[in-house]
């Protein structure tokens, strides 16, 4: 009875392994872009929590970070971090200390009368949905005349968040094309057309993007540096240890043997 429970646990792993892709991709709407991700490029990092500060902190969250751990792992000073991310006050109106968690005077109540829903802390969010959906999401808002805040999202319909970049991006329409799907017809996205230019060229408005999921894949896990030096350190050891325990169970079993 035991060994045929482990079986159905095993082939449940296996199978949420499998299908853990699918599930991404239906979550993103379809195709994913590749975000240009790199976590020890430091300079990328600082011009993401520059972006992450100016468009997102003043709603989001990031309460699972401090902002004096931002300005030691991006070798910044404490004054620049100041100046780019702390425009809040702290509790009962105190001053924001360096050493604060990064939250934001947005209550759940307040996002729910604007925008629908609570807005998300995003701490965790470059891990829960991924690099390449935060990125594609980014890029995928278009005009849309329906919607009450004039956008909608290609990778997450009907979205309650404004698209607070279309400054930076311009204006977009999606573009359709029909496929047959066995005997059915449908529509699937090609791509989009621009509509009115932003303050960025296309290819700025990526690399912008770009640099904005890379501090967020950070946030999301700050020590992955680290962590995985430390696993190649480990895994060295162990192959070393390995060959020492080897040996010397030779050594000690060769009179029995």
């Amino acid at each position: 009875m035991k060994i045929a429970s482990m079986k159905k646990i095993v082939v449940l792993f296996v199978s949420a392994v499998m299908l853990s892709p699918v599930l991404v991709m239906a979550s993103g709407g379809g195709h994913l872009e590749s975000a240009p991700i790199d976590i020890n490029d430091k300079d990328s990092l600082r011009r993401g929590a520059q972006a992450f500060g100016d468009y997102c902190y003043s709603c989001h969250a990031a309460s699972f970070m401090r902002f004096n751990r931002i300005a030691k792992d991006l070798e910044m000073s404490e004054d620049d971090v100041r100046e780019m991310l702390i425009h809040t006050r702290g509790a009962k109106g105190a001053p924001t200390k360096i050493g604060d968690l990064m939250k934001v005077s947005m209550t759940a109540d307040y996002g729910k009368n604007a925008f629908g829903t609570a807005v998300p802390d995003l701490s965790l969010a470059a891990r829960a949905r991924g690099a390449d959906w935060v990125y594609t999401y980014l890029r995928s808002f278009y005009v849309d005349s329906n919607r009450s805040t004039g956008f909608n999202n290609t990778v997450f319909p009907d979205v309650g968040m404004p698209n607070v970049l279309w400054s930076l991006q311009g204006l977009q329409e999606p573009v359709y094309k029909k496929v047959m799907h066995g005997d059915v017809e449908i529509e699937e996205l090609e791509g989009f057309k621009q509509i009115q230019a932003g303050k960025l060229s296309p290819e700025e408005y990526d690399a912008f993007l770009g640099d904005l999921t890379n501090f967020m894949v950070y946030l999301a896990e700050p020590v992955q540096v680290e962590r995985r030096s430390l696993g190649w350190k480990v895994l060295l050891f162990l192959v070393v240890f390995f060959g020492f325990a080897y040996f010397l169970k030779k050594e000690y079993w060769k009179d029995v043997y």
